[in-house]
């Protein structure tokens, strides 16, 4: 399989004229082919059921390709990019992330509020030195909790507060929900509204993402992909994180609801610096803010406010991709990598099947990348990193 890929990709390359000559009906074809292939080869290894990928840029969306149907009826619809999927960790940064950040632009936090200003929990913990900024940077030292109880999101505090196996703010990188669901609590009580209203009112409505919402009402059930939940069944409109059910549908770190349609227009607002449809959304500022590195592990590891940028879980970034470039992953097999530099963006969400071979679906993810800018680079400025 990377021998096809990698032999595709230096075909493209040796020949300039037909990687750039975008009127040539022969490249538009290959470009579907391949794309379509690697889709169509993990639905029939049965590492998804289906799954639906867009690259677009600063202008607007250059490509689609969806593949499956959204469950198993034989005539059920068919995926596009107007299908709406669980995005699980997506919501990280398409909901968490930028909702602190828009605090952050008012004035009402700073990144480096100790989390005891705003969670009292944490008083007399010694943890004083956890920041804003390490929650998200995923640097807390905190690690995940399991969430029970009559009063879950009092319970996940408390488990975290009196946590004793923790390491310094800031020395390691450790991926943890934890960080996320503090955030998304951070938002209700700094604003006073909870995560799902104040991400609403502040960036869906504003950008026309009207496929993107918590908690989808069940008259959409029909519209949205299914997960594979417990004893191997699958639901449609139900948020497949455990955490997040029990914190009743809206949490920090997964919750939210989207379609690849809408994805794309949050990506070409932060390729533009905060505004889509000559409406802001974000101050410059901020959006740069966000999406720099920030450096764990002597480097091995950089991590932006929210968005990753190299670490463990970087696999859609595929090979060519800029060091400027930053995304994230959803376990419910959602993927979004977005480059400032080339100003294109790969979106990718799957109804995904297989749990254990992580490995085939980071492959798939980072393939695809791979693929769609190998195809659609800007004419003229092939990636440094590229070599025929």
């Amino acid at each position: 399989m990377r021998i096809i890929i990698t032999l595709f990709i230096t075909c493209l390359f040796c020949w300039p004229s037909l990687l750039f000559a975008s009127s040539d009906d022969l490249l538009a074809a290959g470009r579907t082919a391949s794309i379509d292939f690697l889709v169509e080869r993990a639905i029939s290894h049965s590492l998804i059921a289906g799954g639906v990928v867009l690259i677009g840029n600063r202008d607007g969306v250059i490509y689609t390709s969806a593949r499956g149907r959204l469950n198993t009826a034989p005539d059920a619809p068919l995926l596009s990019e107007r299908t709406i999927f669980d995005l699980a960790s997506l919501t990280k940064v398409i909901a968490t992330a930028p909702a602190v950040m828009k605090l952050l632009e008012e004035g009402h936090i700073s990144l480096m509020d100790p989390l005891s200003r705003w969670f009292p929990e944490f008083a007399c913990t010694n943890r004083d030195d956890i920041t804003i900024l390490n929650l998200l940077t995923h640097t807390s030292g905190l690690d995940d909790v399991n969430i029970a109880g009559d009063d879950p999101l009092k319970t996940a505090i408390a488990k975290a507060a009196s946590q004793t196996n923790w390491k310094t703010a800031g020395n390691r990188f450790r991926y943890a929900d934890i960080n996320f669901i503090l955030l998304g609590e951070l938002v209700h009580r700094v604003s006073g509204i909870s995560l799902d209203t104040f991400c609403r009112q502040q960036f869906y409505e504003k950008l026309g993402m009207h496929d993107t919402m918590f908690l989808p009402p069940a008259t959409l059930a029909a519209l949205i992909a299914p997960t594979l939940g417990a004893a191997n069944q699958m639901a449609s409109g139900i948020v497949q994180d455990e955490n997040a059910r029990r914190l009743g549908g809206v949490a920090g770190h997964a919750g939210l609801f989207s379609s690849a349609s809408d994805l794309a227009r949050f990506a070409r607002m932060l390729l533009r610096n905060g505004i889509l449809d000559d409406r802001r959304v974000l101050a410059e500022r901020v959006v740069t803010q966000m999406t720099s590195p920030y450096f764990y592990r002597k480097g091995a590891v950089m991590r932006g406010l929210g968005w990753d940028i190299v670490s463990p879980y970087s696999a859609p970034k595929g090979s060519y991709f800029s060091e400027m470039s930053f995304g994230h992953t959803g376990y419910s097999g959602s993927s979004i990598w977005i480059d400032p530099q080339s100003g294109l963006f790969v979106i990718l969400l799957t109804t995904r099947l297989d749990y254990r071979e992580i490995r085939q679906f980071n492959q798939l993810r980072s393939d695809i990348s791979t693929l769609a800018v190998a195809a659609f680079w800007p004419p003229g400025r092939e990636p440094a990193s590229i070599t025929p």
